[in-house]
């Protein structure tokens, strides 16, 4: 491999281990390609960098961001929170079942892990509490619950995993219910067992009545149409993925009317919120095309392709290290910064190995979901640890059963490819 690369990817580990911002990380490092090389013109940066955000299913990203901060501002979350209590409240672990619940109806609505997080870490943590459960428990079950969101569809990590290693972003929408839901039975049955040995009682006594589920659900029925409505128009074919984040802030916009909780305050702050937000992701975006430039410039994909064709003959110990090594980056390295330089590599990798597409997709997605709640990065166990003022050590304590749960959810989408092409080929 080209020296120049080499030295451009030390600067760049180095920069992001001292935790320099992403897209400054990887603009140094783009830069010691052009400074080393010398024959190339330092004008293709600034190119580079636009032609990189130019892309239409990008497009998608904050129109989604913004809907699901929206339906936050607009306190569509409670009537969703009223739903999951009826369901799950009466299920071992009570209030610790209504919050996995949530995070996999929310990821319908918000797509965001951690606003997710940080808005479950406010509301249900300290009713909690209340209820007897554990300060670090209810913070465990919270961070751990919230990984589900990007998962469901519209999750914006979907959206940029398509873009860049050419996925159907509608099919991996699909998909995600797959494998959302399945994450969420398995934390689900997690957390009974644990409650059930603590003692941790449901919310009700008994079965709520039929009447009080159905105010519930009236309430909350709007709101939880949007992944159907998005998913639905995608498959037939009313609009593209990227025509469907504009879908969900007419959506959004419609409950806030209908909902009466609709202001200019509220839109003026969830606008602020979402340029915030797209504005980072953008700028690690367009500085990781520029990076992804070079890559493919000196022939990176191609040359790790051909080494691990030639080193590793089987499909199986292709998969097993490529978690091991993503679950080992994603915890020094942020999620949006490795799909953007990993995907494009690997992605090509995994197909010459015979691997369906959107299972190696959310093989990768997943992997990075882990690395947000493992320190020293964890921004997951960060946000919810200050939110709720539970110390790291009891959190990582705590915490052990839940990585074990994921555990098992990767080993599933790993080894068992139908768990999620089986509901893909059902729609299509």
């Amino acid at each position: 491999m080209n020296p120049i690369i080499i030295a451009a990817t030390i600067v760049l580990l180095f920069c992001l281990f001292l935790r320099v911002p992403v897209f400054v990380s990887l603009i140094l490092a783009s830069l010691t390609y052009f400074v080393l090389d010398g024959s190339t013109s330092m004008q293709l940066i600034a190119q580079r960098f636009t032609s990189g955000i130019e892309s239409v299913p990008l497009l998608a990203v904050p129109f989604f961001i913004y809907a699901g901060v929206l339906m936050n501002y607009c306190g569509i979350t409670e009537s969703v929170m009223d739903v999951c209590c009826v369901l799950a409240g009466r299920l071992t672990g009570g209030l610790a079942q209504v919050n996995i619940l949530l995070s996999v109806l929310m990821g319908g609505l918000s797509g965001s892990n951690i606003a997710d997080a940080a808005m479950e870490a406010k509301m249900l943590v300290p009713e909690m509490e209340k209820k007897g459960f554990s300060k670090p428990f209810s913070t465990v079950v919270t961070a751990f619950s919230s990984i589900i969101t990007p998962i469901i569809p519209p999750g914006i990590q979907m959206i940029l995993y398509g873009t860049l290693a050419g996925v159907s972003i509608g099919r991996m929408f699909i998909a995600g219910i797959a494998v959302g839901s399945l994450a969420c039975v398995v934390l689900m049955i997690g957390t009974a067992i644990i409650s059930k040995k603590r003692g941790y009682k449901p919310l009700y006594d008994k079965t709520p009545p039929i009447r009080e589920f159905l105010v519930a659900l009236k309430r909350a029925f709007l709101p939880l149409c949007l992944p159907i409505v998005i998913i639905g128009g995608i498959r037939i074919g009313i609009f593209t993925p990227t025509e469907a984040g504009a879908v969900a802030v007419i959506y959004s916009v419609f409950l806030g009317i209908i909902y009466r909780k609709l202001t200019l305050n509220n839109s003026i702050k969830a606008i602020a919120e979402t340029v915030v937000i797209t504005g980072s992701i953008m700028l690690i975006v367009g500085a990781a095309s520029i990076l992804a430039w070079v890559f493919a410039k000196e022939q990176v994909p191609q040359a790790i392709s051909a080494l691990m064709m030639t080193s590793i003959q089987s499909k199986v110990l292709f998969l097993i290290i490529v978690n091991i090594f993503l679950l080992f980056v994603g915890m020094f390295i942020e999620g949006t910064a490795l799909t953007i330089i990993l995907a494009p590599l690997l992605a090509p990798v995994a197909a010459s190995f015979g691997i369906d597409s959107i299972q190696f997709a959310f093989i990768f997605i997943f992997n990075l979901s882990i690395g947000c709640l493992t320190p020293p990065l964890g921004t997951l166990m960060f946000v919810t640890c200050g939110i709720t003022g539970c110390k790291t050590k009891d959190f990582l304590k705590e915490s052990v059963p839940y990585f074990i749960m994921l555990g098992v959810v990767l080993l599933v989408l790993t080894f068992v490819p139908a768990a999620t092409t089986a509901i893909i080929k059902l729609f299509y």
